[in-house]
């Protein structure tokens, strides 16, 4: 799970400043307030780890790629190649980092790591990014640094880097003195840090650990793509629902023999049969089913019954915001565990009431078990949603409940765009459910509009008098 996340100089932010992210991380702004850029850049960096070439620093995407975001000099704060891109991240760990000094016999361990990077350009090509500097920090459970470990370039060079290390007894290998050369992609120790040093092999699980955690990243966007009325499955078992859902009955078929269970003494169910009962606990459907066509074909019809009706359609012929929200609710229940999510607007095409009931369904998630483990999903959601947010808070008030919830499993944040650069303000929401720091016109000017109405309304009554008969 990611703890903490902090990005400087990239698009519309000089500085986001440390962002605590939670379970439930929402994130609010009006249109190009910048809050999308977030979600992009953590994006920007798992399709980096996943792109073949180990020499480059970004890879700011292609033509199928989530995120494209151009050059370097289209991607840094007011396309000045004169500032550099920082960023820094903590995530906990699944499983205990560990391992053995072979010249100490010394233990080491955590429970949790943090990366900051620091991004230029090369001088010679100024759209070619290179990595100034690179740090890791090893955390115990007590939340006590075990050690920290660092890459830097030497200024007077465009090519050498020198190893920093603190707590841990680093020692060459005896020889000449050379210069390791650059990090793989943003992150990653080179064979030569290993090579050049008696004890540094833990730096290649430092990289491995990385990369495990950015393959836990996943993205659905904000516009999924259209229902179909046939589906074909050869019996593959996605990755994930796909950035648009083009995956998400593929991803029921391969899930049916899964089991999710949706928090304290709640029995497990069906994978399907969940999806089946968040979509009529939204008021969206009355039954819902995935039908093979015959046995000797591949392909598969999704069949829906609507409220009031007693007859099955196919899923194109319901209402358009069911399709946009089956992706959504795969995703969430889809996912392995330990999975980060990130979405743009779930709440996209719902009316407010099944809006309100999303947030349950998100709180069911975040709290679901899977082979009596947590699941331990964590969702970062952009959202204009107030009928999703008011959900929140009333379920923080709550005392007791399946869906009640504490408020430091939410973190909420605005984004705004000021003169020179676009700022993010927490919401402090206390364990009531309260908004402390509402701010000015968050979900338009409600009370305004209110009394302009009023005050209108009262104009053209007079105005109604006044006229002939």
């Amino acid at each position: 799970m990611l703890n903490r996340f902090r990005l400087k100089n990239f698009k519309g932010w000089q500085d986001t400043k440390s962002i605590k992210m939670s379970p439930i991380t929402l994130f609010f702004g009006v249109n190009s307030s910048g809050k999308s850029s977030i979600g992009q850049f953590l994006m920007m960096l798992r399709q980096t780890i996943e792109w073949p070439d180990r020499k480059a620093v970004f890879y700011p995407g292609g033509k199928n790629s989530v995120v494209q975001l151009g050059s370097y000099q289209e991607m840094v704060f007011h396309r000045d190649i004169n500032n550099k891109i920082e960023f820094e991240y903590i995530w906990d760990l699944s499983k205990t980092f560990k391992f053995q000094d072979p010249i100490t016999n010394k233990d080491f361990s955590g429970k949790s790591i943090s990366f900051a990077g620091l991004v230029s350009t090369n001088t010679s090509d100024q759209n070619v990014p290179v990595v100034d500097k690179l740090d890791y920090k090893v955390y115990k459970e007590d939340g006590k640094e075990s050690l920290a470990i660092g890459m830097e370039r030497d200024s007077q060079s465009k090519s050498n880097y020198k190893v920093n290390v603190d707590h841990y007894p680093l020692k060459r290998q005896q020889g000449r003195v050379w210069y390791p050369g650059p990090p793989v992609r943003f992150y990653g120790f080179p064979d030569e840090v290993v090579a050049y040093h008696q004890n540094a092999d833990f730096v290649q699980e430092l990289n491995l650990a990385h990369e495990k955690f950015f393959r836990s990243v996943f993205y659905l966007g904000p516009l999924r793509t259209k229902t179909e009325r046939l589906y074909h499955w050869p019996g593959f078992e996605p990755e994930s629902v796909g950035y648009s859902g083009e995956n998400t009955i593929a991803a029921i078929l391969s899930a049916r023999n899964r089991k999710i269970g949706l928090g304290y003494k709640r029995h497990t169910q069906p994978f399907e049969k969940i999806i089946a009962q968040k979509l009529k606990e939204m008021e969206l459907i009355e039954e819902f089913k995935v039908n093979p066509i015959s046995d000797q074909r591949q392909e598969y019809e999704v069949k829906v019954r609507t409220k009031g009706s007693q007859d099955f359609v196919d899923l194109p012929d319901v209402g358009f915001g069911v399709s946009q929200v089956l992706p959504v609710l795969v995703q969430i229940f889809y996912a392995p565990a330990n999975s980060i999510i990130i979405m743009e607007q779930p709440e996209i095409h719902l009316h407010p009431r099944a809006q309100a009931a999303l947030a349950d369904v998100f709180i069911d998630a975040i709290n679901s078990k899977e082979n009596n483990q947590n699941r331990n999903i964590q969702l970062i959601v952009e959202t204009h949603s107030e009928h999703f947010l008011r959900r929140l808070q009333r379920r923080i008030a709550q005392t007791k409940g399946e869906n009640s919830i504490s408020h430091e499993k939410i973190s909420a944040y605005n984004a705004e765009f000021t003169t020179t650069s676009a700022r993010l303000a927490p919401l402090e929401i206390d364990m009531f459910g309260m908004v402390r720091n509402w701010p000015k016109n968050f979900f338009g000017d409600e009370i305004g509009d209110i009394t302009a109405q009023g005050k209108e309304a009262m104009k053209k009554k007079i105005s109604m008098r006044n006229q002939p008969e």
